[in-house]
């Protein structure tokens, strides 16, 4: 186990018990010392020293804060000229980070504005995160999502095939627009349910349903027995198109739906649009 020489400063130690943030101070103190000595013992030579083991150069410090128990602190990073300063003292830190930016991720997706992200981060860690921050951390889920919403389907058959759409308000140049998001979730054969995919039209005609088939089949969609929808006239007429062998069934939430209460007097409900798939 290395050992350190740690050189305190008297007013810092007073501040512990004399001031707010004075342990952090201390703890910062301490940090920054302890990286200077391991990037010393990375190079195998202290600043200035002339031996044949130096490894690398130093090459200045750039500023990193770092969230802890007793508060936020600054630490001075050695950088290394030709190389990168390796060092374990962020290896916990890093983890943690990370399982809050999933977890401000996942506040996300499932439907926490980022103002409201803000305000729990600040409550719970301390600290804030902008809304412009909380968005960008977000932007790393878009990859995941494509790779997700592009992936093959011909690994199983999916005999049952249950499709339907949601209406949302979505900004698209500049503007605010209604488009129609259409999903699949599909059963496999082994019986259990999986989402296909989703994809957004510019609204629920044939041709929207036909295209979101069309890319469905080319993902390896096959084994299609049954589909499950509405009535509406555009998508029964493309999954008679795109799935001839198959047989058609009309969703009973949406037909009880109508029966009971007419469409248009149910605008706003939260699962009207997805009688489907809520039923699935």
């Amino acid at each position: 186990m290395a050992q350190y020489k740690i050189t305190l400063d008297s007013e810092i130690v007073q501040g512990i018990f004399q001031k707010d943030g004075g342990l952090s101070k201390l703890v910062e103190q301490v940090l920054n010392q302890v990286l200077d000595a391991q990037v010393g013992e990375q190079l195998q030579a202290e600043p200035y020293e002339r031996t044949e083991k130096r490894q690398g150069y130093r090459n200045g410090y750039r500023e990193r804060e770092m969230v802890t128990r007793v508060g936020t602190i600054t630490l001075d990073v050695p950088l290394v000229r030709n190389g990168a300063f390796s060092t374990e003292l962020f290896a916990r830190y890093q983890r943690s980070e990370q399982a809050l930016i999933l977890a401000l991720m996942e506040m996300v997706v499932n439907g926490v504005s980022t103002r409201k992200v803000r305000r729990v981060t600040e409550e719970l860690c301390g600290t804030s995160f902008s809304k412009s921050t909380v968005s960008d951390l977000c932007r790393q889920l878009d990859g995941v999502v494509v790779d997700w919403n592009q992936r093959r389907l011909d690994e199983k058959g999916f005999p049952f095939l249950i499709v339907d759409a949601l209406v949302l308000k979505v900004r698209k140049d500049g503007h605010i627009r209604s488009q129609s998001a259409l999903l699949a979730i599909g059963v496999n054969d082994d019986g259990y349910r999986e989402i296909l995919g989703l994809r957004l039209g510019d609204s629920e005609s044939r041709d929207s349903w036909g295209e979101f088939f069309t890319w469905l089949k080319g993902r390896g969609l096959h084994g299609v027995d049954l589909v499950t929808s509405d009535d509406h006239a555009g998508l029964v007429q493309a999954i008679g198109q795109h799935f001839q062998n198959a047989t058609w069934q009309r969703c009973q939430t949406h037909y009880a739906e109508d029966r009971i209460m007419p469409r248009w007097s149910r605008q706003g409900a939260p699962l009207a649009d997805l009688g489907c798939l809520a039923s699935a």
